[in-house]
């Protein structure tokens, strides 16, 4: 997607060919990639987590949920390894990232995306999950808390600002608290909940005040406006899971803002149809996989009319919205489109698209 960061925002990354280059190299390593792409396991986690509620709802196989939770860490595990590469060979620029602008927020998914596998893994090794969950629950809490202060410390431009900033602490809080209250760590639960929620009011009108008054995103960005969906969805699954009791006032504020920043969503249609595919496209899936989930609940709870046939409606809408990302993208992947190159100029090592577009 198209983008031109302020120098430095995305390291070793470039949008242009220096004069006197020489043609682009193979695509570009692992453990070059950049965090953002753990977007990919991320959305199909979020879809594993629908087709594990639909079970109740619906009385599908669990083997989908499963397979799907498989798919999600194999590809959580092959950017994991990268990671890990990255962080040993290049530690300084797994720091710079920490301390980038924009892809720090991002930076938080690898453990984020770990907490809704453990939940996944929970039916089958319990006492494996609940280690892992609890591992991850302090690794993402910690990693907030450190987010938060460089921001603080740091000096942020607001054209820098986008909605990747609820990922670490608004985002992280609220799975987290999905995850431990499944494992009967309720107490955790209420905590984490009570980290993403604040958070969410705090981050939330700083987001929505420089979208409505600050200049329009880049259209790398662009699709990061699908995660305004999710806070209210993801604490609206949370909330499903931690209260035990009837439904109450926190139960409709939820539901309610979740259908207004759907229908934002909508409004924002034909800006997305006018952005280039690209690996940013993954920003998509688990925001409206966890509102697919949201509504899953919604119809097993209240048991409408139809019960079945609106469970099925939107199980099938966002495995389609999923399995069409995955397919766009494995074209882009044929056509060499997906990753970000290698090009190698007199002094230098830059990252450049293949597409004459920017990934971020």
């Amino acid at each position: 997607m198209a983008f031109a960061p302020a120098a430095g925002t995305l390291t070793s990354m470039t949008s242009h060919r220096d004069p006197g280059a020489v043609a682009p190299g193979p695509t570009v390593s692992l453990d070059e990639l950049p965090p953002n792409f753990y977007a990919i396991p991320f959305g199909v986690a979020g879809l594993a987590v629908a087709w594990r509620v639909a079970e109740s709802v619906l009385s599908t196989p669990a083997v989908i949920a499963d397979a799907l939770f498989v798919i999600a860490a194999a590809l959580w595990m092959v950017l994991t390894g990268g990671l890990l590469r990255r962080l040993i060979h290049r530690p300084a620029e797994v720091m710079r990232q920490l301390g980038d602008a924009v892809l720090s927020p991002f930076m938080a998914l690898p453990a984020i995306v770990a907490l809704v596998l453990a939940g996944g893994l929970l039916p089958h090794a319990p006492s494996v999950a609940k280690i892992v969950a609890l591992t991850f629950v302090i690794t993402v809490v910690a990693l907030g808390g450190w987010l938060t202060g460089q921001w603080i410390a740091g000096e942020l431009d607001v054209t820098r600002f986008h909605p990747g900033y609820f990922l670490p602490t608004v985002a992280g809080g609220l799975l987290a608290a999905n995850v431990t209250a499944l494992m009967g760590y309720r107490t955790i639960g209420w905590m984490t909940f009570g980290i993403g929620v604040l958070c969410w009011l705090l981050i939330g009108p700083m987001i929505l005040g420089r979208l409505f008054f600050a200049v329009a995103l880049p259209s790398a960005l662009a699709p990061t406006l699908a995660i305004e969906v999710a806070p209210p969805a993801v604490a609206g699954n949370a909330y499903f899971v931690l209260h035990h009791g009837p439904d109450d006032t926190i139960t409709y504020i939820l539901a309610g803002y979740c259908v207004l920043m759907v229908l934002v969503q909508l409004r924002l249609v034909g800006v997305y149809r006018r952005l280039p595919f690209a690996a940013g496209f993954w920003s998509f899936t688990f925001s409206y996989t966890a509102v697919a989930t949201y509504a899953l609940r919604w119809v097993g709870h209240a048991h409408p009319d139809d019960e079945r046939l609106l469970g099925w409606v939107v199980l099938v809408l966002i495995s389609s919205l999923v399995l069409a990302i995955a397919l766009r993208s494995i074209k882009a992947i044929a056509d060499g489109t997906f990753f970000p190159t290698v090009v190698v100029t007199p002094g230098r090592h830059d990252l450049v698209p293949n597409s004459k577009e920017l990934v971020l």
